[in-house]
C-alpha cells in the first residue's frame, strides 16, 4: 500500500496537510467539501503537493514534521516542485481498494 503526505491550497492561500492512503479519493472529498473541518471552512480544494511512502509509520512523522513548519517553509517545498501552484489533482489515477 502507498501513503501520500499532501499539501492543499485555498484560492486565498491557506494551505491544510493531510495523509491518507488513497490519494485520489482523498484530493476529491476536499474538493466536492463532504468532510466538516478545517479544510471545508477554509476552502482548501487545490492539491499543490504531495510525497508517497511504503510506511505508514514514515508518512505519519513527515505529516507531523511538515505541520511544524513555518508557512515560507512549506511556501519553498510546495515551489520547488510545483512553482506554479498547478493543482495536480487532475494527474492522479484512482486507485482500487
Amino acid at each position: 500500500m502507498v501513503y501520500h503526505v499532501y499539501i492543499m491550497a485555498s484560492q486565498s492561500g491557506v494551505l491544510y496537510i493531510g495523509m491518507t492512503n488513497d490519494l485520489f479519493c482523498r484530493a476529491s472529498q476536499h474538493k466536492s467539501k463532504t468532510i466538516p473541518g478545517f479544510s471545508q471552512t477554509y476552502n482548501t480544494t487545490k492539491l499543490v503537493y504531495f510525497e508517497p511512502f511504503q510506511d505508514v509509520r514514515n508518512a505519519i512523522a513527515r505529516e507531523k514534521q511538515l505541520k511544524r513548519w513555518n508557512r515560507s517553509k512549506k511556501i519553498f517545498l510546495i515551489e520547488k516542485q510545483n512553482p506554479t501552484w498547478q493543482d495536480l489533482s487532475p494527474k492522479l489515477i484512482p486507485t482500487t481498494n
